[in-house]
């Protein structure tokens, strides 16, 4: 028999976007295929995701190019589009219900899409990562496993990618989790506690391979250098000292999607980051630059870039020569290069400080969520996380302030991990036939 390693294999790539302004999500997009394209090296891989238009997007790994094809899907209010998501789902459940061939290739050839979904031979859902919860709403987690339940109704092979998976906090969120992962072939999680939700979800008491864990993908994102770079405010040649990239979360600065501190941290945001920025400059004599990680207009209130802008606007004349703000437009690979050239990062968004630590920079999450924690110790800097949620001020300055001092010794801790880690989440789908 043929396996799959050997045949063109045709992959669906659930959750996962590589034309999002959210870098953290292209770097699992772009790791993604990566790790897929190591076990299945001659497949065809699609995005299955939302959006209005078909696209193609040309990757390289390795010194090779990949194609990759989006499969779009929709989500409004005209569920009769033949490309909806509950359309394509019940459509999916009636060929598996009627058994006519004649009635299947009628359906399949008047709807390309179903058509993409029926030919796959397994599909992959990574959820952006952290969607597959509902601590951004029910809304979001149902917008996100809708594409998992097509699969499923389909009767194809699910795998969930290492992700965050959990919390799920309503009853309804519980019970959906626990309808997709009992179908999944395998569920894979970036964390352990993630991983003990899981179980408990699924009612597992015993030894089981059925949930598993695996590196986040982000690791295995390649830095790229921008052709051009903007750094208001950089003095050219001059020395700046110790370079600090601080990545301010546009969404945390508007207080969540609820703008009424939906996560609930314990101190101001905004006055945090001001915080953070004076105690830099002035007490460690270092240089901040603020790098956005999440990028739109003024129109997506949540994007760091607003944020970033916003305080540097504020604060430039007070910190003329030590604060600088990164401007212009870059993809995942360039954001990965630009954090890369720091002594130390300090960020809000998870993918951020994964982009510093995959390159061996010291970094200091400022976390929102358990996610962060998870995937953090997963590594060994467990230590290194700030919590605003549990901490107030002085506790996170003195993380900071001893992370800025020991960052050669976590330079040299990361050297030692890194290579591992690469190793570990390229060779995830060694593990699935």
């Amino acid at each position: 028999m043929t396996s799959h390693t050997e045949k063109n294999t045709k992959v669906l790539l659930l959750g996962a976007s590589l034309s999002t302004r959210n870098m953290g999500v292209g770097a699992l997009a772009s790791g993604a295929v990566r790790c897929i394209k190591k076990r299945y090296p001659a497949s065809d891989i699609f995005l299955l995701d939302y959006g209005k238009e078909e696209a193609t997007y040309n990757l390289s790994f390795d010194g090779r190019n990949v194609l990759v094809q989006l499969v779009n899907l929709r989500f409004s209010k005209n569920i009769f589009l033949r490309n909806h998501v509950l359309m394509l789902v019940f459509l999916a459940l009636a060929l598996r219900m009627i058994p006519s061939k004649g009635f299947r290739d009628a359906v399949l050839r008047r709807n390309p899409h179903l058509k993409r979904v029926f030919e796959a031979d397994i599909a992959f859902s990574i959820a952006g990562g952290d969607s597959f919860s509902d601590i951004y709403g029910f809304e979001r987690l149902l917008y996100v496993t809708l594409p998992q339940a097509l699969v499923i109704a389909a009767g194809k092979r699910l795998v969930l990618l290492p992700q965050t998976l959990g919390p799920f906090k309503g009853g309804l969120a519980r019970a959906l989790a626990r309808f997709i992962m009992d179908r999944a072939e395998a569920v894979y999680s970036r964390d352990y506690s993630s991983m003990v939700e899981a179980r408990e979800i699924l009612g597992l008491r015993g030894p089981s391979d059925k949930v598993r864990f695996g590196y986040d993908l982000g690791f295995l994102l390649e830095p790229s250098k921008p052709s051009e770079l903007k750094l208001d405010g950089w003095p050219g040649e001059a020395s700046v000292g110790v370079a600090v990239g601080l990545n301010v979360s546009g969404l945390l600065y508007i207080g969540g999607y609820t703008k009424r501190n939906m996560f609930g941290l314990k101190l101001d945001y905004k006055g945090l980051v001001t915080e953070i920025i004076d105690f830099l400059i002035r007490k460690k004599g270092a240089s901040v630059i603020l790098i956005p990680h999440v990028f739109g207009g003024k129109r997506n209130e949540e994007s760091d870039s607003n944020a970033c802008e916003a305080l540097y606007r504020e604060l430039c004349g007070k910190y003329r020569e030590r604060l600088f703000l990164l401007r212009g437009k870059y993809d995942t690979h360039e954001i990965k290069y630009v954090i890369g050239r720091t002594d130390l990062f300090i960020g809000s968004r998870m993918h951020a400080c994964i982009a510093a630590l995959s390159q061996c920079v010291p970094a200091v999450p400022l976390s929102y969520s358990r996610k962060f924690m998870g995937v953090m110790e997963s590594i060994g800097v467990e230590d290194c996380v700030a919590d605003p949620c549990r901490m107030g001020r002085d506790a996170i300055i003195n993380i900071i302030d001893r992370t800025f001092e020991e960052r050669s010794l976590i330079r040299e801790r990361l050297k030692k991990e890194m290579k591992g880690v690469r190793e570990s989440a390229l060779a995830l789908l060694s593990q699935v036939r």
